[in-house]
Formats: structure tokens, sequence, C-alpha cells
């Protein structure tokens, strides 16, 4: 007769609470994300997507999204800070290549360029940087319509002259028709605190009961090793 001893736990289940709380952190750090971006100019809050499988795969079965709504726009009153009034993108034109982007904060160089604060050049609908002829003496000599037409008052001619059309997109680089530019606007972000802590609420109660499991199969576990240490 062999006699067999040992102690066997539950380790899956142990890995299970572990990745469940690496999921719930993961969630948590979304939402405070969208939480520190609720004042910033052009933030677009992010949506998590739970995968079905991620119970086995853990944080990796977890990818985020955009929430395209249209933020908070409020009156700023300098005449180059921009606001898209329907879904849609600025194109900005960067060492990487042209970036999208809702944050309408631009300005003008020396040469007459409008950059956005980055020093990035704004494109025009026909994919060209817009470059005024000249640098007007007050920014409020230019003129931006609903459609994105940025025209500037020529003091020489005494007439408004058509510079260019910005260049407004959707997310996969489509122009949009009727962007609804509105000038000496800024959007702020499409965050709503209230939502975002209500929606935190069973994350945070998700943890705490993982946790909870977590410890009790640890001190189970710490007790079968003890109880055996001192029956040897």
């Amino acid at each position: 007769m062999k006699i067999s001893t040992g102690i066997r736990y539950c380790e899956p289940g142990i890995r299970a609470s572990i990745r469940a709380m690496q999921v719930s952190n993961e969630l948590l750090g979304i939402t405070n994300e969208n939480v520190t971006g609720f004042d910033k100019v052009g933030y677009q809050r992010k949506q998590a997507v739970v995968s079905s499988f991620t119970e086995y795969l853990g944080v990796h079965g977890i990818s985020t999204n955009v929430d395209e709504q249209v933020g908070r726009i409020q009156i700023s009153e300098r005449p180059l800070d921009i606001a898209i009034a329907t879904k849609g993108y600025f194109q900005i034109n960067t060492p990487q290549g042209v970036r999208l982007t809702r944050d309408g904060r631009f300005q003008m160089d020396k040469e007459g360029n409008l950059i956005n604060l980055e020093g990035g050049q704004v494109l025009s609908d026909s994919g060209t940087p817009i470059k005024l002829p000249f640098v007007p003496d007050d920014l409020k000599q230019i003129q931006i319509d609903r459609k994105g037409r940025l025209s500037v008052f020529n003091p020489d001619t005494r007439k408004l002259e058509y510079v260019a059309t910005m260049g407004v997109v959707d997310s996969t680089g489509m122009a949009v028709m009727h962007p609804d530019v509105k000038q000496g606007y800024n959007e702020y972000s499409n965050v709503s605190l209230q939502n975002e802590f209500l929606a935190v609420m069973p994350t945070i109660r998700a943890f705490e009961a993982n946790r909870q499991i977590f410890i009790m199969q640890n001190t189970n576990t710490q007790k079968a090793i003890s109880q055996l240490g001192s029956a040897s």
C-alpha cells in the first residue's frame, strides 16, 4: 500500500482572481484618463471594449475606441480658435505624417502659415498647408465661415480675399461636406463626469470582490501548508 500526500490548491482560481483584478485596473485606468481629459480642448472620451474571452485573456481582451460625439463648445473670442460643431477632424501636417485632431487652437507664424500649438501646419481641403499671402495687423481681419472657408481682409484692395478652405475629414479620412465650423470657439471634451463616476462603481465592486476571493484562497493555502508542516 502506498500513501501519497501533498497539497493541491486551485491555482487556476487564484490566477483568475488576479486576471480579474488586472482587468478592473485597466478599466479604472481608462475611466481615470477620461476624467483627467474633462477640461482638455479637443479631447474625446475613450470607451472600453471588453472581449467575450477577457476572463481568459485578461487585459489583452480589452481594447478602446473613441466616442466621436461633439463635446462642449464654449466661446473664446480668439479669432484663430476654431471648433467643429459636428463629427470631424482638422488635418495637421507633422513630421510623423498627417494627424487628425479636434483641437482647433490655431496660431499664425511669421510667414503666414496657419499652425497648431505644436507648430504643425493646418491643411486645406486640397491637402496643402494653409498659408496667408500676408500677415494681417489684426487677427480679427481673418474670417472663417461655417464651411471652413478662410478669407483675410486686404487693406490695399479693401476687400475680403479668399485664401483656402480648411480640410475637415472623418475618422476614415473622407471629407466632411458640412463641417459647421465655428470661429472664436473652443470645443472641450465630450466627457460627462457624472456618467464616468456612475460607470466606475461596478468596476470598483468587481475589483473588491475578486480581491476578497484572492485573499480567501491565499489564506486557505497558507493554513493548509501550516497544518501539514506541524503534522510532520
